[in-house]
């Protein structure tokens, strides 16, 4: 196995029901396909980690995988926070810049970014991302980058994504524990967008549904910014809950039929279809009964989200009536769960807008299986990390610019 590789970008997305590591490095300034690794989640218990060492363990085991694949041996990763835990707020801030017009520095942009995250929140509240809307400069709204433009008063729409402070340190010392430096942390709806929205998605208005195994969690785009970040307490599981529940049988089975035979809407399946099932006994089971349980989760897991918009600060913040009028794009559904067979139908009739499935982009060498919405999350870390890679680089080279000017300036 080779040494460590400085350009090796490693992300791990530890998920209820998976926990999946990838490895891509740079090559000739775009992301090429190492490795993976996918194992069981262990120690998880509604989306956190609810035992330590079980979490640990699999976290090890999928990191063995993904150096043996990749031939290089991993020592730091950017990690993917998610889960009911989740929230984010719309915010405002302004400085004025002097009696006089001048030029916007990057300093200008930093204090009045820090203007507007001034704002109170609950002491276990950490902040994930601060995503400017937009900057204001002079009553002129709709600016994206105001450094280099001239004014007198600068202003901000920031909105902010936070996590539980608790649920983010232990899942750093789980990558920790397991030999792993964490560099980074993403919000896990942040990163799906990257890898599955298109740019006209984000303009026109869109709802990303990132559909894990114990909850959905929401990113609302609006105009090509985030401006709405949340989640809901339903996921796949609750589908093979119900099942085990309804049809008395253990999990296993439950999720195996899910995945089979499994549909959100009842009227898509022949009213004749049947199966047999071993329960414990061989019985005869009729495809329908499975839609008839599985419909009513469905449209519950879209009503809570149509709530959690609808009760959001989205209609304030955007000057919205309904603000289902800003999702011009409709609902792009992804993660494992998007996978269920009419959920799409579900979405599009509860939602009244367009839905489609959201498959990540496809990395230079990457094996077909990972085009996949259980990989989006994932797909996206590497996507955004690159990008903040690139960014910082950019920067630390503007800088050594401006110092070798002043050093040759000075003699």
């Amino acid at each position: 196995m080779s040494q460590k590789q400085d350009n090796l970008i490693v992300v791990l997305d530890m998920g209820s029901a998976y926990t999946r590591l990838l490895a891509a490095d740079l090559n000739e300034g775009s992301l090429r396909y190492r490795g993976h690794g996918i194992v069981e989640s262990a120690g998880m218990r509604k989306g956190l980690i609810g035992e330590l060492a079980p979490a640990i363990k699999a976290v090890k085991a999928v990191n063995d995988q993904a150096e043996r694949m990749a031939r290089a041996n991993i020592g730091d990763c950017v990690i993917g926070v998610g889960g009911p835990h989740i929230r984010g707020l719309n915010t405002t801030g302004g400085v004025e810049l002097g009696a006089r017009l001048r030029e916007i520095t990057k300093d200008d942009v930093r204090n009045v970014v820090e203007r507007a995250r001034a704002v109170e929140r609950p002491p276990d509240r950490e902040i994930l991302h601060l995503l400017p809307r937009q900057f204001i400069l002079d009553d002129q709204p709709g600016i994206f980058d105001p450094i280099g433009m001239v004014g007198a008063r600068l202003e901000v729409d920031l909105h902010i994504a936070t996590c539980s402070g608790s649920a983010l340190q232990s899942t750093v010392t789980c990558a920790n524990r397991a030999g792993l430096e964490v560099t980074e942390a993403v919000l896990e709806s942040i990163a799906a967008a990257e890898a599955t929205l298109t740019s006209d998605e984000r303009e026109l208005g869109v709802c990303l549904l990132n559909i894990g195994s114990h909850s959905t969690d929401l990113a609302v785009f609006h105009e090509g910014a985030v401006a709405h970040t949340s989640s809901v307490p339903i996921g796949g599981a609750h589908f093979t809950n119900d099942l085990a529940v309804g049809l008395q049988m253990p999990v296993a089975q439950a999720e195996q039929l899910k995945r089979e035979f499994g549909n959100a809407v009842v009227t898509d399946v022949p009213q004749n279809a049947e199966i047999e099932i071993a329960n414990p006994h061989p019985q005869i089971l009729r495809l329908r009964t499975i839609a008839e349980i599985i419909e009513p989760r469905a449209r519950e897991l879209l009503y809570f989200v149509k709530q959690d918009l609808r009760q959001s600060d989205l209609m304030e913040a955007l000057h919205l009536e309904d603000v289902m009028d800003l999702l011009g794009a409709g609902c792009v559904l992804t993660g494992g769960g998007a996978m269920l067979p009419g959920l799409l139908d579900v979405t599009q009739s509860q939602m009244r807008v367009p839905a489609r499935t959201g498959l990540p982009v496809r990395l230079s060498h990457m094996p077909g299986e990972l085009i996949h919405p259980g990989f989006s999350t994932a797909i996206g870390m590497l996507l955004y990390a690159h990008r903040t890679r690139i960014t910082r680089a950019a920067e630390t080279n503007s800088l050594r610019a401006k110092l070798r000017a002043i050093f040759a300036a000075s003699f």
